[in-house]
């Protein structure tokens, strides 16, 4: 079977492509204090997926714990499953060649799932996901029968979002620092977002933000984030489009049952000419 798709590094992963930029995260993260020394076996999922499965950032510390990162600036509910599907590819990696049906039990890191969310919507500092969440809530399993769940961490990395972290990690606040540079320049100043993010690389060099990262990959920095900004606004016009889309087709069900153009504006939010324009398509 061949690859589907190649893996492309964000802004994010490249950034934290370092062990010892992972250990300065993780000490803030998880608030320990793992020195140089401490060992790092980063073990993110390969570039290119028969599957199609990609992840962020995934290492093992300490020979103890296995730590998926995810980076989100729109944030999907449906995170736990696919940290599930994740953590399962990585322990199927660190397994490859033992017999899981041996008798003498094979012993693995634990797992620890992280999200840091940095998206423009108001979010609370911290936040935890359930993979139960997503049970079919009539459908429980007998008390006496094995179960299972996963939970994830999410974390607001935005400068305003969760000052402390951001303390403990000067590579994570000069990221969310960098882009909320961004951000300014484009929503505020009005700059073309290409611009934004060049003015946003000397602006940070020349403030101490990120200053050896930025000068060796400026341009390669600003390829990634500008397409990953392009992404982002795709999906808000896919979601805007696909609410509308919604709200038509509840405007098409209501005039059919005759509810009145009033209570059809007040329900849907569509301006009178659009519901008269539905109307006449009936």
């Amino acid at each position: 079977m061949g690859a589907n798709r190649e893996y492309k590094d964000t802004l994010f992963t490249k950034l934290f492509s370092e062990k010892s930029r992972l250990r300065e995260l993780y000490n803030a993260l998880a608030d320990t204090n793992y020195g140089k020394d401490t060992p790092i076996e980063i073990n993110t999922l390969d570039n290119v997926f028969i599957s199609g499965l990609k992840n962020d950032v995934s290492f093992i510390i300490d020979g103890k714990s296995v730590v998926l990162v995810e980076h989100q600036s729109t944030i999907s509910e449906n995170m736990p499953l696919r940290l599930l599907m994740y953590i399962a590819r990585v322990y199927e990696k660190l397994t490859t060649g033992r017999s899981i049906y041996r008798e003498n039990l094979i012993k693995i890191p634990t797992p620890e799932f992280i999200v840091l969310y940095n998206g423009v919507k108001p979010f609370p500092p911290k936040k935890m996901l359930r993979l139960s969440d997503a049970f079919i809530a009539e459908v429980k399993p007998p008390e006496s029968f094995g179960g299972l769940d996963l939970t994830v961490k999410v974390v607001n990395i935005n400068p305003d979002g969760n000052k402390e972290l951001l303390s403990k990690s000067e590579t994570l606040n000069g990221y969310s620092v960098f882009v909320e540079r961004v951000r300014y320049n484009e929503k505020v100043l009005k700059m073309e977002l290409e611009d934004a993010i060049n003015e946003a690389v000397k602006w940070c060099i020349k403030e101490g933000v990120l200053p050896e990262f930025l000068e060796q990959y400026g341009s390669e920095v600003q390829n990634m984030l500008l397409e990953e900004f392009k992404i982002d606004i795709a999906k808000e016009v896919w979601q805007e489009e696909a609410l509308l889309e919604g709200m038509i087709a509840v405007a098409k069900s209501m005039l059919s049952d005759g509810e009145p153009v009033e209570k059809i504006m007040r329900h849907t939010g569509l301006t009178r000419e659009k519901i008269e324009k539905l109307r006449e398509t009936e």
